[in-house]
């Protein structure tokens, strides 16, 4: 019985040997899929062109839109960065978003009814209800909750935050650290310069905080920091550093709040800055160090940043402020508990730098912020703006503060 089975799979490993090694007619045969053209639905294994543009820009900067969604019966385009040019929710009671119509193949388009200026904005699909990304996109950027497809208009106003294929690009890098303070590994991301991996010098570092609907993805995902950085650094505006853009959001726990949030200001002085200070060849001084953060990450820097004089020099806020009395985020409280570390940095501050768009909404609290810096005697450079609480700003806001670090 031995002998009989040694046999029969010499004989079986024999056949297999031979089937390898015959030609295959199915595979050599087999033709590329071919396109229905009653249908958009591509078929599996096609590898040629797309049938079709998911996002076209139209010469005069108007924007198509397309899905195929043969099954659907309603489709709508919805964008939170078009929705404060072209209404769709926003303001409340405009329609959720643009209307698109079917073809015959199943192909759902919409133009946008106006041009849409140079600038790199989110977007998704509402099919019958539900939220959906392009299925044909490359850029995504993900949020405090979910992910939204990303498109970029092309123009003169927008060069400054493109991506230049005539300058040197830094690299982006997706870290892990344990966090001590909170007993939970964090992510972040990193910029490092043009020329980091060939030199062995060491770099001023930047913090570099995000708003409360966003994740430690945005300020490169939709915000393009890097690409802004690339730009300036070529072009001999801006000095090449290291940029630390940090998960701004904290586990839920009662008694931490999303504008104050003393865990995240643990985890950022006790755990990131050791971790980049250990892991980057960062230059380790205060005078080598900045925060900056928008909306909620603001905030952040307001309370750990402006009040860290020992470790920040150089602070930028964007879109936040202070409100009057003694609220939470009043001034009198946030007097109260940082006086000392205010009047340290009243000495020691290199720049502090505040912007806000006139149309913002937070724009209230302009006043009292700029009132408490007086206080304090806080030299501070002030940029008021167009627009509101919104992306086109805080790109604007950070090119034009970037040069002014490290001087």
């Amino acid at each position: 019985m031995v002998r009989s089975r040694f046999v029969s799979v010499s004989a079986l490993m024999a056949g297999l040997a031979a089937s390898f090694a015959a030609p295959l007619p199915v595979m050599a045969q087999m033709q590329p899929p071919k396109l229905d053209p009653s249908t958009c639905v591509t078929p599996p294994f096609y590898s040629g062109p797309a049938p079709f543009k998911s996002v076209e820009q139209l010469p005069d900067q108007r924007m198509t839109f397309r899905l195929c969604a043969p099954a659907a019966n309603e489709v709508l385009l919805t964008s939170t960065d078009i929705a404060k040019i072209i209404p769709m929710g926003f303001p409340p009671g405009t329609p959720p978003g643009l209307e698109m119509t079917k073809d015959k193949t199943g192909l759902w388009s919409v133009t946008t009814p106006q041009p849409v200026p140079a600038d790199t904005y989110r977007f998704a699909f509402r099919v019958d209800g539900v939220k959906t990304v392009d299925p044909l996109g490359k850029t995504f950027s993900e949020e405090l909750k979910g992910i939204d497809s990303t498109f970029e208009v092309k123009g003169p106003e927008g060069e400054f935050q493109s991506w230049n294929a005539e300058v040197a690009h830094g690299a982006v890098s997706t870290v892990e650290y344990w966090s001590r303070s909170l007993g939970m590994a964090r992510r972040a991301h990193v910029y490092t310069p043009p020329g980091y991996t060939k030199d062995a010098r060491k770099y001023p570092v930047l913090y570099l905080v995000h708003g409360a609907g966003d994740s430690d993805d945005s300020w490169t995902s939709v915000g393009h920091a890097n690409l802004i950085l690339d730009n300036l650094i070529a072009s001999g505006k801006a000095m090449p550093m290291i940029v630390v853009m940090p998960d701004g959001h904290t586990p839920l726990r009662e008694g931490v709040m999303t504008l104050d949030n003393p865990d995240f200001g643990d985890d950022l002085v006790k755990d990131l800055i050791p971790y980049v200070d250990t892991n980057y060849r960062s230059d380790a001084r205060a005078e080598a160090r900045a925060m900056a953060g928008l909306s909620m990450g603001g905030s952040h820097t307001l309370r750990n940043g402006l009040t860290h004089p020992d470790l920040f020099r150089w602070i930028g806020v964007f879109s936040m402020g202070l409100t009057e009395g003694n609220a939470f985020n009043g001034v009198d409280t946030y007097a109260a508990k940082y006086d000392a570390r205010l009047r340290r940095s009243a000495q020691e501050l290199k720049l502090l730098y505040f912007a806000m768009g006139r149309q913002d909404f937070l724009h209230a609290t302009v006043a009292p912020t700029r009132g408490l810096f007086n206080r304090y005697h806080i030299a501070h450079l002030y940029n008021e703006s167009g627009g509101g609480h919104e992306w086109p700003n805080w790109r604007r806001y950070f090119a034009d503060f970037a040069p002014r670090l490290f001087r």
